[in-house]
């Protein structure tokens, strides 16, 4: 199993002036090849929880075991080999000459060099839909989506069994947007790598998550496929967020016309719904 936390407590500055408790009774399991959606308001312990992944943090009490291994006895070295985390607006990071030295900065500090490097890099650069020849070019040349890729390739370069990543598309355009996830969606599908995704974008989790993780007050609130954690509209706007806007459209017809399913969360669902009512009439 990729991913096993039990019995956790994390709070910062323990003993200080500003102590705070960030996360409690948290325990959560993910599976091998699994995309899982985290989401929750402001300050409910999502960035904090992927910080302990890669051992970012350290656990105040219980355990966090990656690949069955306790991470607070984890060699750091390999067990970010592990758990590639792309952090929110990770073009920030980049500072090489060129896009090539960038991508190959993780591989040259673990010892990765020659034919192997050149073929990583190649592969990454292609994951992430870009061409070969953005390699020679500046990072600080490219616009902000390719930015995004970029830093993106640099941490999927190193070939991590699990991918986690906090707020991808945060301030790009919609355009930038779509070509990062549905990049995402297709290195899920070709390596079967375990996915977790840090979104504030209901809509992005309905369409690419299988399970959906709700933090509040650093506590896990909710745990089970989109269908179910969405199901509760109520709960959770209750903890500060909402369902996806096709939702909530789907619940106004469904009010006017029962036999309407609201159950849908992409736009997709929602199109199929309404033209199986209309050809059947």
């Amino acid at each position: 199993m990729p991913i096993e936390i039990r019995n956790l407590k994390y709070v910062y500055d323990k003993g200080g002036p500003f102590e705070k408790v960030a996360l409690k009774d948290i325990n959560l399991k993910i599976n091998d090849g699994e995309f899982v959606a985290v989401i929750g308001h402001t300050g409910s312990g999502k960035s904090t929880l992927i910080q302990l992944f890669n051992g970012l943090l350290k656990p105040t009490e219980g355990t966090v075991l990656v690949n069955g291994k306790d991470t607070r006895q984890s060699n750091l070295k390999e067990l970010r080999k592990q758990v590639g985390i792309v952090f929110q607006y990770p073009e920030h990071q980049l500072f090489e000459e060129t896009v090539y030295r960038d991508i190959d900065f993780g591989l040259q500090k673990n010892g990765i060099t020659g034919k192997e490097a050149e073929e990583r890099i190649l592969e990454a650069i292609r994951n992430v839909g870009l061409s070969e020849d953005i390699l020679d070019k500046s990072p600080f040349e490219l616009s902000g989506g390719q930015k995004r890729r970029v830093a993106i390739a640099g941490v999927i370069v190193m070939k991590p069994g699990i991918l986690v990543l906090d707020e991808p598309t945060a301030g790009l355009d919609p355009a930038g947007k779509e070509e990062i996830l549905g990049h995402i969606a297709r290195l899920h599908e070709k390596y079967n790598i375990t996915v977790v995704l840090v979104s504030h974008s209901m809509e992005d989790v309905a369409s690419l998550a299988r399970r959906v993780v709700v933090m509040n007050n650093g506590t896990i609130e909710m745990d089970g496929t989109p269908e179910e954690v969405f199901r509760h509209v109520e709960r959770i706007e209750k903890i500060g967020l909402s369902a996806p806007q096709i939702t909530y459209l789907m619940k106004k017809l469904h009010s006017r016309f029962p036999w309407i399913n609201d159950n849908v969360l992409t736009v997709e669902q929602a199109c199929a719904e309404l033209l199986r009512h209309i050809g059947g009439h």
